[in-house]
């Protein structure tokens, strides 16, 4: 077709040339015939000849041609009327419609958007070359997908008024599968352990999911790349790949890869040196030199140093030094002499520090998280802990932080941090009347960045057959410039416990306290609080439980509690919400103090710990433990309504709220002082969800119960409880969960299959909570 119409172009330009065999003549004015849509400017901006111009046979012959080869016509001819040039030009069609069919990978959208950007658009001038050239590139975009039978077929439906539609036709076909993977080479490491390194694998069970059977270039040349580095981290300073063969099976359904390397000979270490311009004292650069002569040379470590030199110099200020190894090759001992060169450059400045997309958080919460500051020396260190220090806050779903050099300067930067602000909080209200329970109302605020001054507020109200409760919390974390924090939480709280299907008492409690932290360093706090609370116990007298009814024998059923809690906190998490690496640490302790009416302890332990197991952080393996242990001291009885409780979504799911562990002599749970329990998950990324940050996804494993330490004697014959820390007695459970980040706060559900439950245990497979993430 591209053949037809050169020669017919040619046969065009030819009769032009041909009708304007005339002397040269000076050209007074150009008249355009034949124009419909494309602008006159067009053609002027094309066509080389303008009034004026003196032009003979040779030079008309270029114009045209130039003409021509803007796209727009599809035939020119030129005539000369006396002083004057006609140039008369039948246009190509416009392109009225396209239409798409078969496209499913590639959604209209992009399809279109890519078309455009070919030079085919709804009213543009319909290019026959720019319509082949998109077809090729479609093909060699669904063949790099592994789409071998992938084929496009175009049609060009001419219309009334010199217009045509387009209709492309895709059929995408499938993904080819990878059926046989072969290394050819080898003998320092076996097929298995370096078919291990690639993303590509043969056909599994999982694949349907994971489809890391599906060939794509890409991935191939990934995998190339990881084998190349598994070498050259192990000493074979000479691997080299020699060549890849991809063949495909007739019906393009199946493919074999064969990856032939050369691995030479393995190489150690013979000396490490720091050269160039230091500036900084050598033992200092010399202490980030971590390799050590006659070890295996490893490209890893290698970089891993000259990571560590580079940091060290941004640490002092040199912000843009250039740290480059050097490994010079030894073939004679098979050694590597490697050299660190330092060019330091200048010292380096912050000149400001931006922040954007902060609408609801205040300047100066974001400021005082600083540790670079303005006007000062750079530090790689402190600019990373800043990051670091926004997104432990919990404020931000994402902070992105960007190095821009001054113009006009080489010893200045501009930090800016552009965050996404997130919720942080939890909003809770509800209202219903029943014969039973009457008016029910529960409302609750808690807002961890109230207005968004980084203070933590809340406030809840709510009435109804199991709780009613009015209590306010305040929490400043700034309340000094250094970090020192300051809050009181007042309450007034009464619960029925055998409403919510634990042992037959309630309680009615009112009280207040203070609480102080103290920041030990970025990582580290500790805090102090202090408390009043009055309680009273109020027992079921047509359902005793003899536990407490001994209980309230030795102590009497209204107490004054003076409680003080002492609390380390080591946190070292990556994100104050779904963390993904790093971990955290917890201890506290509880005392009843012995001017009140109660005299006890309550300690208890709380860990986590992430470690990314994926590039990219979408897979993570998590560990999550609490440990707890109470008791009473001097002549007092433990207070029981100080017991840990296990079981429901927080602690061992599959397993009903808070029913695990001793019961009482009616055989409801009663809690214990002595608590285990832990979870192991494996958080990785939700299908068919392109923004992640919203999301977790995990399976989980969950262990763990409580026990009492001491059984409160009972005259009942009938005894459900068991004295001491028994481990087969350790509920354990398996299943999935999600949380999403709602307007209303996080929002967690579990499926969880208890495992080992035994006679009398309350199971529950399907299980959410409302304010509570994973």
């Amino acid at each position: 077709m591209l053949k037809k119409l050169g020669f017919a172009a040619g046969l065009s330009l030819w009769a032009s040339v041909a009708n304007a065999m005339f002397q040269p003549f000076q050209v007074q004015d150009i008249r355009l015939e034949g124009i419909e849509r494309v602008e006159p400017g067009i053609v002027f901006r094309n066509f080389p000849i303008a009034s004026g111009d003196t032009v003979d046979q040779q030079r008309l012959s270029d114009a045209t041609r130039a003409l021509f080869k803007s796209g727009y016509f599809e035939d020119i001819s030129i005539a000369r009327e006396d002083q004057f040039l006609v140039l008369t030009v039948k246009e190509r069609p416009a392109i009225s419609l396209i239409r798409l069919d078969g496209n499913k990978v590639i959604k209209d959208e992009a399809l279109l958007e890519g078309l455009e950007q070919s030079g085919l658009k709804e009213g543009d001038v319909f290019k026959r070359s720019a319509l082949d050239q998109i077809r090729l590139d479609l093909l060699r975009l669904y063949v790099g997908q592994g789409r071998y039978g992938a084929a496009i077929d175009t049609e060009v439906e001419p219309l009334a008024g010199n217009r045509v539609a387009l209709n492309i036709n895709v059929k995408e076909g499938s993904v080819a599968s990878i059926q046989h993977i072969n290394i050819v080479g080898n003998t320092a490491f076996s097929d298995e352990e370096l078919k291990k390194l690639f993303s590509l694998k043969l056909p599994s069970f999982w694949s349907f999911y994971t489809k890391d059977d599906r060939y794509a270039r890409e991935k191939l040349s990934g995998d190339l790349e990881r084998l190349k580095s598994y070498y050259m981290d192990r000493g074979y300073v000479n691997f080299a790949v020699n060549s890849t063969d991809v063949s495909i099976t007739p019906d393009k359904k199946s493919v074999f890869i064969t990856v032939s390397i050369d691995e030479g000979e393995q190489y150690r270490l013979k000396d490490v040196a720091v050269t160039g311009d230091l500036v900084l004292p050598q033992e200092q650069v010399d202490n980030a030199l971590s390799l050590k002569s006659g070890e295996l040379f490893s490209r890893r470590d290698m970089i891993d140093v000259q990571d560590k030199i580079t940091k060290l110099y941004g640490n002092s200020g040199y912000m843009f030094a250039n740290v480059s190894p050097i490994p010079e090759v030894n073939e004679d001992d098979k050694t590597v002499s490697l050299k660190y060169f330092v060019a330091p450059g200048k010292l380096t400045y912050v000149r400001r520090i931006n922040i954007k997309g902060n609408s609801d958080t205040a300047d100066h919460v974001i400021r005082r998280e600083m540790q670079q500051m303005e006007a000062a020396l750079v530090s790689v260190e402190n600019i990373e802990r800043t990051k670091e220090k926004l997104e432990r806050t919990g404020y931000f779903r994402n902070v992105n932080l960007e190095t821009t050099p001054v113009a006009g300067t080489d010893d200045q930067v501009d930090l800016n941090y552009t965050l996404e602000e997130q919720q942080s909080g939890q909003f809770t209200a509800s209202l219903g009347f029943s014969q039973s329970d009457g008016f029910i109302i529960d409302l609750g605020v808690q807002q961890d960045n109230f207005l968004g001054s980084g203070k933590k507020v809340g406030f809840n109200i709510a009435n109804s057959s199991t709780k009613k409760e009015v209590s306010f919390n305040y929490l400043d974390r700034f309340y000094t410039v250094n970090g020192v924090s300051r809050g009181f939480d007042v309450f007034y709280r009464k619960r029925d416990f055998e409403e919510d299907d634990v042992s037959s008492y309630s309680l009615d409690e009112f009280g207040g306290g203070i609480t102080f932290g103290y920041p030990i360093d970025d990582y580290q706090r500790l805090s102090f609080s202090f408390g009043l609370e009055n309680i009273n116990i109020k027992t079921n007298p047509f359902k005793p439980v003899e536990e407490i009814n001994e209980f309230i024998k030795q102590e009497g059923d209204e107490y004054f509690n003076v409680k003080s809690t002492l609390a380390w906190q080591d946190n070292h998490l990556n994100r104050a919400i779904f963390p993904t690496r790093g971990y955290e640490n917890r201890l506290s302790l509880e005392l009843g103090v012995p001017v009140g009416d109660l005299s006890y302890y309550k300690a208890s332990y709380r860990g986590k710990w992430y470690r990314p197991i994926t590039d990219g952080s979408n897979w993570v393996l998590g560990f999550k433990g609490r440990l707890g242990f109470a008791d009473s001291y001097g002549s007092n009885a433990y207070p029981f309504f100080k017991n840990f409780f296990a079981g429901g979504i927080r602690t061992v799911r599959g397993f009903d709220n808070n029913s695990l562990g001793p019961r009482d002599s009616n055989n409801d749970p009663f809690g214990g002082n002595i608590m285990m329990v832990g979870s192991a998950e494996l958080i990785f990324p939700l299908p068919f969800i392109e923004d992640q940050s919203a999301w977790r996804s995990l399976v989980f494993v969950d262990g763990g119960n409580v026990f009492a330490s001491e059984c409160v004697k009972s005259s009942s014959e009938n005894s459900f409880c068991q004295e001491g820390v028994k481990f087969d007695e350790l509920r354990y459970s398996a299943g999935v969960g999600i949380t999403w980040l709602s307007p209303m706060g996080p929002l967690s559900l579990s499926v969880g299959q208890a495992l080992n439950d035994k006679s009398g245990d309350e199971t529950q497979l399907f299980q959410f909570s409302l304010g509570q993430s994973f």
